[in-house]
């Protein structure tokens, strides 16, 4: 059984920085794609940034792009977000999330994961 666990979350000023992160455990995940999404209160869940296994391919929501960087450590089985200039629209929990078996690029739909982590909460003060 797959669990995901993120971590890094809080509270931070707008223009701030943060490092999430999201570690795998049960299987290593080093061949299947992972993913970042968010969910603002009272928001659907979106897509914010994708990377294929390798991470050699990688893709950004275009209200990210520029200031979040995705990234993963296959031998540590974990997947990192930096978020650089964040801004207070990027307040919500973010939630980490795997594709089961091999895919060979960046997936950016919450329904083409099968593994899900439980959230980390990012708050942007203004």
């Amino acid at each position: 059984q797959v669990q995901l666990v993120e971590s890094g979350g809080g509270l931070v000023q707008a223009g701030g920085s943060l490092r999430l992160s999201c570690a795998a455990s049960g299987r290593t995940l080093s061949s299947n794609a992972m993913t970042w999404f968010r969910q603002a209160p009272g928001k659907e869940r979106e897509f914010v940034a994708a990377i294929n296994w390798s991470g050699g391919s990688t893709a950004y929501a275009d209200s990210v792009k520029g200031r979040f960087t995705i990234s993963r450590d296959n031998a540590k089985n974990t997947m990192y977000l930096q978020m650089n200039v964040l801004k207070p629209e990027d307040t919500a929990v973010y939630y980490c999330a795997a594709k089961a078996g091999f895919w060979g690029g960046p997936v950016m739909t919450p329904g083409g994961m099968d593994y899900w982590g439980k959230g980390t909460l990012v708050t942007v003060s203004s």
